[in-house]
């Protein structure tokens, strides 16, 4: 199984980004849950949001408390909330930034591999606003291969008609662009 956590702020689409990603592996015959975790946080709250993928049912209904995957909307977060908490040696911290792996490290003091990705950048260019969350997924996707991306296609396209396709391109290239860090 595979366990992923998702930080984000209210409305930055965290909770969408794990349903979307639940999707994707359940067309792909694969066992998924997606949920958030919140209350009753205003816009902007630092939230929440969980997925696991299985080839088996999966039969726990808790939160992701030890992540395989950490998937960061906002490196301001990293401020404000220990991204590392519960992740274990072999986890993955995926974090939307303009800087390098190396400098995130230095700066926050992360022990676990690091993916990167400008995210923002990319959905600027690509959607004309910095909404992050199905971009990051592709920065997800390669950097674990849990589902294929064009399994992302048809659930893209039933959330978000006919801005699907611009969701698909961000996604893409955000899986083109993730920077894994070197020798971890």
């Amino acid at each position: 199984m595979i366990e992923v956590r998702f930080h984000g702020r209210g409305g930055q689409g965290a909770v969408t980004s794990a349903e979307l990603l639940a999707q994707a592996a359940i067309a792909e015959g694969k066992y998924a849950q997606a949920f958030p975790s919140f209350g009753p946080e205003r816009r902007g709250a630092p939230v929440l949001a969980f997925a696991r993928i299985d080839q088996s049912p999966i039969r726990l209904r808790q939160a992701v408390y030890q992540p395989d995957v950490v998937v960061v909307l906002e490196e301001a977060l990293m401020n404000i909330v220990d991204v590392e908490a519960g992740a274990g040696e072999q986890s993955v911290i995926i974090v939307n930034t303009a800087k390098t792996a190396a400098q995130l490290r230095e700066r926050y003091k992360l022990k676990r591999k690091l993916v990167v990705v400008d995210a923002t950048a990319i959905a600027l260019e690509g959607l004309g606003r910095p909404i992050t969350n199905t971009t990051m997924l592709g920065a997800l996707i390669k950097a674990t291969d849990c589902v294929a991306i064009d399994s992302l296609k048809e659930p893209l396209n039933e959330r978000f008609g006919k801005i699907a396709e611009r969701n698909f391109n961000v996604l893409s290239r955000a899986y083109r662009e993730a920077q894994a860090e070197e020798g971890r």
